[in-house]
């Protein structure tokens, strides 16, 4: 005679739900599926592959920590590279006010990149997804080259690859933000 109790079923009730909290919270997805869903797939598996100790078979909870760390490093440097810009500019005052606007949306842009992370500590994947879109807008409405100026200024600096390079790795933390949402 099997006796059940209702002190045993809730064990293992409890046990159960541990285990399906521990594999969905476990998620594992194959860098190539991944990058090929982004638009430039080579830049995506180079980046990912660049995780210390690999990423395959990496978490993906892991995989998208190491990606945003990355991203927030970018914005960290370009921060660094339009102080310079800044501090290079000559006598144009359409240049030096093209630099001041980059360098406050690359600030936004590191503000987001920090929430991005806190979000992905609490497990809070929409507003992983939210946060990271908010760091590609910033970086874009710096390469839009947007001031009061008419026309708006041409720069002719390499500040447009370091914004098409926080671009690339913020689409790849998007994907990976739905794969974790859902």
């Amino acid at each position: 005679m099997v006796h059940f109790s209702v002190r045993s079923c809730l064990i293992f009730v409890f046990v159960l739900a541990f285990l399906l909290l521990v594999e969905s919270s476990n998620r594992v997805v194959e860098v190539n599926v991944i990058c090929n869903k982004t638009e430039n797939p080579s830049f995506c598996l180079s980046l990912l592959n660049s995780k210390p100790g690999g990423a395959v078979g990496e978490d993906l909870v892991n995989l998208t920590r190491y990606t945003i760390d990355v991203v927030r490093a970018n914005v960290t440097n370009t921060i660094k590279y339009i102080n310079r810009l800044i501090k290079n500019s000559t006598s144009d005052p359409k240049e030096r006010e093209h630099y001041q606007l980059c360098l406050s949306q690359f600030n936004y842009a590191l503000d987001a990149a920090e929430y991005t992370q806190q979000m992905l500590n609490s497990r809070n994947y929409l507003n992983v997804h939210v946060a990271a879109s908010d760091v590609m807008t910033d970086a874009d409405l710096c390469a839009l080259g947007l001031s009061s100026s008419n026309p708006p200024f041409h720069d002719a600096s390499l500040l447009a690859k370091y914004v098409s390079i926080v671009d690339q790795i913020v689409q790849i933390i998007l994907i990976m933000t739905n794969y974790l949402m859902h």
